[in-house]
Protein backbone atom coordinates (compact mmCIF):
# COMPACT_ATOMS: atom_id res chain seq x y z
CA UNK A 1 0.00 0.00 0.00
CA UNK A 2 0.81 3.16 -0.27
CA UNK A 3 0.26 6.44 1.24
CA UNK A 4 -1.61 7.21 3.97
CA UNK A 5 -4.87 4.52 2.95
CA UNK A 6 -6.24 3.05 5.60
CA UNK A 7 -7.75 0.50 2.80
CA UNK A 8 -7.89 0.11 -0.76
CA UNK A 9 -8.27 -2.12 -3.65
CA UNK A 10 -5.46 -2.34 -5.88
CA UNK A 11 -6.87 -3.66 -9.49
CA UNK A 12 -4.23 -5.41 -11.61
CA UNK A 13 -5.32 -3.79 -15.32
CA UNK A 14 -2.79 -6.69 -16.76
CA UNK A 15 -4.78 -9.55 -14.89
CA UNK A 16 -7.76 -7.80 -16.93
CA UNK A 17 -5.87 -7.46 -20.13
CA UNK A 18 -4.13 -11.08 -19.93
CA UNK A 19 -7.84 -12.81 -18.75
CA UNK A 20 -9.37 -11.35 -21.90
CA UNK A 21 -6.76 -12.56 -24.54
CA UNK A 22 -6.66 -15.89 -22.92
CA UNK A 23 -10.37 -15.99 -23.59
CA UNK A 24 -10.54 -14.61 -27.02
CA UNK A 25 -8.07 -17.48 -27.74
CA UNK A 26 -10.36 -19.99 -26.90
CA UNK A 27 -13.47 -18.75 -28.47
CA UNK A 28 -12.68 -19.98 -31.56
CA UNK A 29 -12.46 -16.87 -33.85
CA UNK A 30 -15.97 -15.42 -32.15
CA UNK A 31 -16.41 -11.62 -30.93
CA UNK A 32 -15.86 -10.85 -27.64
CA UNK A 33 -17.82 -8.99 -25.32
CA UNK A 34 -16.35 -7.39 -21.97
CA UNK A 35 -18.79 -6.87 -19.46
CA UNK A 36 -18.11 -3.68 -17.37
CA UNK A 37 -21.59 -3.03 -15.75
CA UNK A 38 -21.83 -2.17 -11.84
CA UNK A 39 -18.39 -0.30 -12.09
CA UNK A 40 -16.35 -3.30 -14.03
CA UNK A 41 -18.01 -5.39 -11.09
CA UNK A 42 -16.30 -3.08 -8.84
CA UNK A 43 -13.23 -2.89 -10.46
CA UNK A 44 -13.95 0.55 -12.43
CA UNK A 45 -15.79 0.78 -15.66
CA UNK A 46 -13.58 2.79 -17.55
CA UNK A 47 -10.12 1.45 -16.49
CA UNK A 48 -11.31 -2.43 -16.53
CA UNK A 49 -12.61 -1.12 -20.29
CA UNK A 50 -9.46 0.51 -21.34
CA UNK A 51 -7.89 -3.25 -20.21
CA UNK A 52 -10.19 -4.98 -21.60
CA UNK A 53 -10.52 -3.74 -25.05
CA UNK A 54 -5.93 -3.79 -24.87
CA UNK A 55 -6.75 -7.35 -24.38
CA UNK A 56 -8.20 -7.66 -27.47
CA UNK A 57 -12.42 -7.08 -26.54
CA UNK A 58 -14.56 -6.56 -29.88
CA UNK A 59 -17.41 -5.09 -27.62
CA UNK A 60 -18.24 -3.72 -23.98
CA UNK A 61 -21.10 -4.48 -22.08
CA UNK A 62 -23.43 -2.15 -19.69
CA UNK A 63 -26.55 -2.38 -18.07
CA UNK A 64 -27.44 1.23 -17.69
CA UNK A 65 -27.28 4.24 -20.65
CA UNK A 66 -25.75 6.25 -18.27
CA UNK A 67 -23.25 3.23 -17.73
CA UNK A 68 -22.38 3.41 -21.34
CA UNK A 69 -22.01 6.90 -21.68
CA UNK A 70 -19.57 6.95 -19.28
CA UNK A 71 -17.82 4.87 -20.99
CA UNK A 72 -18.04 7.35 -24.34
CA UNK A 73 -17.49 9.90 -22.26
CA UNK A 74 -13.74 8.76 -21.47
CA UNK A 75 -13.30 8.14 -25.16
CA UNK A 76 -14.00 4.47 -25.56
CA UNK A 77 -14.77 4.09 -28.72
CA UNK A 78 -15.74 0.46 -29.03
CA UNK A 79 -18.92 -1.13 -30.04
CA UNK A 80 -21.45 -1.07 -26.39
CA UNK A 81 -24.47 -2.77 -25.44
CA UNK A 82 -26.89 -1.99 -22.75
CA UNK A 83 -28.04 -5.34 -21.89
CA UNK A 84 -30.93 -4.17 -20.04
CA UNK A 85 -34.45 -2.41 -21.31
CA UNK A 86 -35.42 0.64 -19.13
CA UNK A 87 -38.50 2.56 -20.68
CA UNK A 88 -37.23 5.44 -18.57
CA UNK A 89 -33.36 5.74 -20.09
CA UNK A 90 -31.71 8.17 -21.84
CA UNK A 91 -32.66 6.18 -25.37
CA UNK A 92 -32.33 9.56 -27.34
CA UNK A 93 -28.61 10.48 -26.05
CA UNK A 94 -27.56 6.98 -26.29
CA UNK A 95 -29.03 6.76 -30.41
CA UNK A 96 -26.68 9.76 -30.61
CA UNK A 97 -23.19 8.33 -29.22
CA UNK A 98 -23.35 5.15 -31.21
CA UNK A 99 -24.72 3.12 -28.26
CA UNK A 100 -26.70 -0.18 -28.86
CA UNK A 101 -30.10 -0.50 -27.00
CA UNK A 102 -32.08 -3.73 -25.91
CA UNK A 103 -35.48 -3.98 -26.78
CA UNK A 104 -37.34 -6.96 -25.59
CA UNK A 105 -41.36 -5.95 -25.63
CA UNK A 106 -43.18 -4.44 -28.52
CA UNK A 107 -43.59 -0.84 -26.03
CA UNK A 108 -40.15 -0.56 -25.41
CA UNK A 109 -39.57 -0.66 -29.16
CA UNK A 110 -42.03 1.86 -30.33
CA UNK A 111 -40.58 4.06 -27.32
CA UNK A 112 -36.14 3.86 -28.60
CA UNK A 113 -37.94 4.52 -32.47
CA UNK A 114 -39.67 7.40 -31.18
CA UNK A 115 -35.66 8.26 -29.38
CA UNK A 116 -34.14 7.38 -33.33
CA UNK A 117 -37.00 10.20 -34.60
CA UNK A 118 -35.85 12.69 -32.37
CA UNK A 119 -32.15 11.94 -32.17
CA UNK A 120 -32.37 12.27 -36.06
CA UNK A 121 -30.63 8.58 -36.77
CA UNK A 122 -31.51 4.97 -36.74
CA UNK A 123 -30.73 3.06 -33.06
CA UNK A 124 -29.29 0.17 -33.49
CA UNK A 125 -31.43 -2.57 -31.74
CA UNK A 126 -30.49 -5.92 -30.04
CA UNK A 127 -33.76 -7.94 -29.80
CA UNK A 128 -34.04 -10.40 -26.48
CA UNK A 129 -35.84 -13.41 -26.36
CA UNK A 130 -36.73 -15.06 -23.04
CA UNK A 131 -35.66 -18.94 -23.48
CA UNK A 132 -36.78 -19.77 -20.30
CA UNK A 133 -34.48 -17.26 -17.58
CA UNK A 134 -38.06 -15.49 -17.12
CA UNK A 135 -36.44 -12.51 -16.46
CA UNK A 136 -36.01 -9.59 -19.41
CA UNK A 137 -37.16 -10.46 -22.81
CA UNK A 138 -40.02 -11.84 -25.29
CA UNK A 139 -41.41 -14.85 -24.29
CA UNK A 140 -42.01 -17.54 -27.31
CA UNK A 141 -45.52 -16.20 -27.43
CA UNK A 142 -44.57 -12.29 -27.91
CA UNK A 143 -41.55 -12.71 -29.67
CA UNK A 144 -43.56 -12.65 -33.42
CA UNK A 145 -45.23 -9.45 -32.60
CA UNK A 146 -41.26 -7.73 -30.95
CA UNK A 147 -40.24 -8.75 -34.56
CA UNK A 148 -42.74 -7.43 -36.52
CA UNK A 149 -42.69 -4.02 -34.64
CA UNK A 150 -39.14 -3.62 -35.10
CA UNK A 151 -39.25 -4.72 -38.74
CA UNK A 152 -41.49 -2.27 -39.37
CA UNK A 153 -39.93 0.30 -37.35
CA UNK A 154 -36.67 -0.43 -39.69
CA UNK A 155 -38.75 0.02 -42.46
CA UNK A 156 -39.26 3.33 -41.45
CA UNK A 157 -35.76 4.11 -41.09
CA UNK A 158 -36.06 4.23 -37.14
CA UNK A 159 -33.88 1.68 -36.18
CA UNK A 160 -31.38 -1.22 -37.39
CA UNK A 161 -32.24 -4.89 -35.80
CA UNK A 162 -28.34 -5.85 -35.38
CA UNK A 163 -28.31 -8.11 -32.93
CA UNK A 164 -30.62 -11.40 -31.76
CA UNK A 165 -30.48 -12.46 -28.10
CA UNK A 166 -30.46 -14.32 -24.90
CA UNK A 167 -29.28 -15.36 -21.47
CA UNK A 168 -29.09 -18.41 -19.60
CA UNK A 169 -30.53 -19.61 -16.51
CA UNK A 170 -28.02 -22.39 -14.91
CA UNK A 171 -25.07 -22.36 -17.77
CA UNK A 172 -22.69 -22.34 -14.56
CA UNK A 173 -24.27 -25.97 -13.40
CA UNK A 174 -22.76 -28.03 -16.47
CA UNK A 175 -24.96 -30.31 -18.13
CA UNK A 176 -28.22 -28.90 -16.75
CA UNK A 177 -30.87 -30.14 -19.28
CA UNK A 178 -32.17 -26.44 -19.33
CA UNK A 179 -29.06 -25.75 -21.21
CA UNK A 180 -29.95 -27.12 -24.05
CA UNK A 181 -33.39 -26.55 -24.17
CA UNK A 182 -32.60 -22.67 -24.04
CA UNK A 183 -30.11 -23.00 -26.84
CA UNK A 184 -33.14 -24.73 -29.10
CA UNK A 185 -35.36 -21.80 -28.01
CA UNK A 186 -33.07 -19.73 -29.25
CA UNK A 187 -32.53 -21.11 -32.71
CA UNK A 188 -36.01 -21.24 -33.09
CA UNK A 189 -36.54 -17.60 -32.14
CA UNK A 190 -33.64 -16.88 -34.81
CA UNK A 191 -35.12 -19.15 -37.09
CA UNK A 192 -38.46 -17.13 -37.21
CA UNK A 193 -36.54 -13.79 -37.51
CA UNK A 194 -34.69 -15.17 -40.15
CA UNK A 195 -38.12 -16.29 -41.81
CA UNK A 196 -39.69 -12.49 -40.66
CA UNK A 197 -36.86 -11.07 -42.99
CA UNK A 198 -34.17 -9.71 -39.83
CA UNK A 199 -30.70 -9.89 -41.15
CA UNK A 200 -28.89 -9.14 -37.44
CA UNK A 201 -25.16 -8.88 -37.25
CA UNK A 202 -24.48 -10.65 -34.63
CA UNK A 203 -26.49 -13.53 -32.44
CA UNK A 204 -25.64 -14.06 -28.52
CA UNK A 205 -26.65 -16.04 -25.58
CA UNK A 206 -23.54 -17.61 -23.96
CA UNK A 207 -22.39 -15.38 -20.79
CA UNK A 208 -18.93 -17.04 -18.91
CA UNK A 209 -19.68 -20.03 -17.83
CA UNK A 210 -21.45 -20.88 -20.94
CA UNK A 211 -18.55 -19.43 -23.10
CA UNK A 212 -16.19 -21.63 -21.09
CA UNK A 213 -18.09 -25.30 -21.37
CA UNK A 214 -20.80 -25.22 -24.00
CA UNK A 215 -18.80 -24.11 -27.10
CA UNK A 216 -22.08 -24.73 -29.39
CA UNK A 217 -23.22 -21.86 -27.38
CA UNK A 218 -20.58 -19.23 -28.83
CA UNK A 219 -22.39 -18.16 -32.38
CA UNK A 220 -21.18 -14.72 -33.55
CA UNK A 221 -20.54 -13.32 -30.08
CA UNK A 222 -19.61 -14.19 -26.69
CA UNK A 223 -20.59 -12.10 -23.80
CA UNK A 224 -17.84 -12.32 -20.84
CA UNK A 225 -18.26 -10.79 -17.44
CA UNK A 226 -17.11 -12.15 -14.27
CA UNK A 227 -14.16 -13.93 -16.33
CA UNK A 228 -12.27 -11.25 -17.39
CA UNK A 229 -11.76 -10.05 -13.70
CA UNK A 230 -10.55 -13.43 -13.22
CA UNK A 231 -13.78 -14.79 -11.71
CA UNK A 232 -16.77 -17.06 -12.14
CA UNK A 233 -19.87 -18.56 -11.17
CA UNK A 234 -18.84 -22.34 -12.13
CA UNK A 235 -18.13 -25.19 -9.99
CA UNK A 236 -14.60 -24.91 -8.27
CA UNK A 237 -14.23 -21.27 -9.35
CA UNK A 238 -12.53 -19.96 -12.21
CA UNK A 239 -10.50 -22.02 -14.45
CA UNK A 240 -6.64 -21.73 -13.59
CA UNK A 241 -5.71 -19.99 -16.49
CA UNK A 242 -7.42 -16.96 -15.29
CA UNK A 243 -6.39 -14.59 -12.25
CA UNK A 244 -8.24 -12.23 -10.12
CA UNK A 245 -7.62 -8.60 -10.70
CA UNK A 246 -8.72 -7.40 -7.09
CA UNK A 247 -7.38 -7.16 -4.09
CA UNK A 248 -8.50 -5.93 -0.96
CA UNK A 249 -6.29 -4.73 1.56
CA UNK A 250 -6.14 -2.71 5.09
CA UNK A 251 -4.21 -1.43 7.71
CA UNK A 252 -4.78 -1.79 11.37
CA UNK A 253 -6.20 0.94 12.96
CA UNK A 254 -5.56 0.03 16.87
CA UNK A 255 -3.68 -2.43 18.66
CA UNK A 256 -4.50 -3.35 22.32
CA UNK A 257 -3.68 -6.32 24.52
CA UNK A 258 -6.35 -7.48 26.36
CA UNK A 259 -7.41 -9.73 29.45
CA UNK A 260 -8.97 -12.98 29.27
CA UNK A 261 -12.94 -13.13 29.77
CA UNK A 262 -12.67 -10.02 27.56
CA UNK A 263 -16.22 -9.37 25.17
CA UNK A 264 -15.39 -8.13 21.81
CA UNK A 265 -17.36 -6.38 19.49
CA UNK A 266 -21.25 -6.29 19.60
CA UNK A 267 -23.35 -8.72 21.17
CA UNK A 268 -19.76 -10.25 23.32
CA UNK A 269 -20.39 -13.21 20.20
CA UNK A 270 -16.29 -13.35 20.43
CA UNK A 271 -14.88 -13.88 24.11
CA UNK A 272 -11.28 -14.14 24.79
CA UNK A 273 -9.84 -17.22 26.26
CA UNK A 274 -6.34 -15.99 27.24
CA UNK A 275 -4.59 -12.75 27.68
CA UNK A 276 -4.25 -11.57 23.96
CA UNK A 277 -4.06 -9.09 21.17
CA UNK A 278 -6.63 -7.51 19.45
CA UNK A 279 -6.29 -5.75 15.82
CA UNK A 280 -8.81 -3.28 14.69
CA UNK A 281 -9.18 -3.23 10.86
CA UNK A 282 -11.16 -0.48 9.97
CA UNK A 283 -13.43 -1.93 7.24
CA UNK A 284 -17.08 -3.37 7.96
CA UNK A 285 -20.13 -4.25 5.96
CA UNK A 286 -20.82 -0.53 4.84
CA UNK A 287 -17.26 -1.45 2.83
CA UNK A 288 -18.52 -4.95 1.77
CA UNK A 289 -17.03 -6.91 4.43
CA UNK A 290 -19.95 -9.22 5.31
CA UNK A 291 -21.57 -9.30 9.20
CA UNK A 292 -21.53 -13.37 8.16
CA UNK A 293 -17.85 -13.31 8.06
CA UNK A 294 -17.87 -13.74 11.73
CA UNK A 295 -15.02 -16.29 13.06
CA UNK A 296 -14.05 -17.36 9.31
CA UNK A 297 -10.27 -17.29 9.01
CA UNK A 298 -10.51 -15.26 6.09
CA UNK A 299 -8.15 -12.75 7.00
CA UNK A 300 -4.35 -12.60 5.91
CA UNK A 301 -1.47 -10.83 8.16
CA UNK A 302 1.84 -11.99 9.05
CA UNK A 303 2.26 -14.68 6.74
CA UNK A 304 -0.93 -16.49 7.85
CA UNK A 305 -4.86 -16.51 8.26
CA UNK A 306 -6.74 -15.17 10.90
CA UNK A 307 -10.40 -15.67 12.08
CA UNK A 308 -12.71 -12.37 12.21
CA UNK A 309 -13.02 -12.28 15.81
CA UNK A 310 -16.77 -11.22 16.89
CA UNK A 311 -19.26 -9.38 15.20
CA UNK A 312 -18.20 -7.28 11.93
CA UNK A 313 -19.62 -3.79 12.17
CA UNK A 314 -20.67 -1.27 9.22
CA UNK A 315 -17.26 0.44 9.70
CA UNK A 316 -14.49 -1.57 11.25
CA UNK A 317 -14.18 -5.91 12.53
CA UNK A 318 -11.65 -7.33 15.21
CA UNK A 319 -8.97 -9.66 14.42
CA UNK A 320 -7.61 -11.63 17.79
CA UNK A 321 -3.91 -11.80 17.39
CA UNK A 322 -2.59 -13.75 20.19
CA UNK A 323 0.72 -12.80 21.09
CA UNK A 324 1.69 -12.22 17.37
CA UNK A 325 3.60 -8.47 17.43
CA UNK A 326 1.51 -6.46 15.18
CA UNK A 327 1.26 -2.95 15.66
CA UNK A 328 -0.89 -0.29 14.32
CA UNK A 329 -0.50 0.27 10.13
CA UNK A 330 0.57 -3.00 9.47
CA UNK A 331 -1.37 -4.47 6.70
CA UNK A 332 -3.82 -7.27 6.26
CA UNK A 333 -5.06 -8.91 3.09
CA UNK A 334 -8.72 -9.62 2.94
CA UNK A 335 -8.64 -11.41 -0.39
CA UNK A 336 -6.40 -11.41 -3.63
CA UNK A 337 -5.26 -13.61 -6.13
CA UNK A 338 -4.24 -16.06 -3.45
CA UNK A 339 -0.24 -16.36 -4.46
CA UNK A 340 0.78 -15.62 -0.98
CA UNK A 341 -1.76 -17.56 0.80
CA UNK A 342 -4.51 -15.04 1.35
CA UNK A 343 -8.09 -15.84 0.45
CA UNK A 344 -9.48 -14.94 -2.80
CA UNK A 345 -12.96 -13.80 -3.36
CA UNK A 346 -13.88 -17.02 -4.63
CA UNK A 347 -12.96 -18.49 -0.99
CA UNK A 348 -14.95 -15.86 0.64
CA UNK A 349 -18.16 -16.88 -1.48
CA UNK A 350 -18.04 -20.15 -0.81
CA UNK A 351 -17.46 -19.93 2.98
CA UNK A 352 -20.08 -17.32 2.94
CA UNK A 353 -22.59 -19.26 0.72
CA UNK A 354 -22.42 -17.00 -2.15
CA UNK A 355 -20.30 -15.72 -5.36
CA UNK A 356 -17.19 -13.98 -5.85
CA UNK A 357 -19.48 -11.54 -7.95
CA UNK A 358 -21.01 -10.46 -5.05
CA UNK A 359 -18.09 -10.38 -2.76
CA UNK A 360 -16.11 -7.67 -5.44
CA UNK A 361 -19.22 -5.87 -6.29
CA UNK A 362 -20.05 -5.11 -2.33
CA UNK A 363 -16.90 -3.42 -2.22
CA UNK A 364 -17.87 -0.08 -1.16
CA UNK A 365 -17.25 3.31 -2.75
CA UNK A 366 -15.15 4.38 0.36
CA UNK A 367 -12.38 2.28 -0.49
CA UNK A 368 -10.55 3.34 -3.36
CA UNK A 369 -9.49 1.78 -6.03
CA UNK A 370 -6.06 1.66 -7.16
CA UNK A 371 -4.53 0.42 -10.59
CA UNK A 372 -1.36 -0.98 -11.27
CA UNK A 373 0.08 -2.95 -14.39
CA UNK A 374 1.86 -6.19 -13.16
CA UNK A 375 3.33 -6.27 -16.64
CA UNK A 376 5.07 -2.65 -16.81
Amino acid sequence: MTGNLHAEAPIDLSAITGNVEVLRARMGGRQVMAVVKADGYGHGSVEAARAAVAGGADWLGVVHVAEALRLRRAGLTAPVLCLMALAESDHEEAIRAGIDLTAGSVALVGQIAAAARRAGQPARLHLKADTGLSRGGATAAEWPAVLDAALAAEAGGLVRTVGLWSHFACADEPGHPTIQAQLDRFAEAVRQADKAGATPEVRHIANTAAAITVPESRLDLVRLGGAIYGLSTLPGGAPGWLRPAMTLTARLAQVKRVPPGTGVSYGHRYVTTAATTLGLVPLGYADGVPRSAIGQPLVYARGRRWPIAGTVCMDQFVIDFGDEPVAPGDEVVLFGPGDHGEATAQEWGETLGTISYEIVTGIGGRVPRTYQDEQS
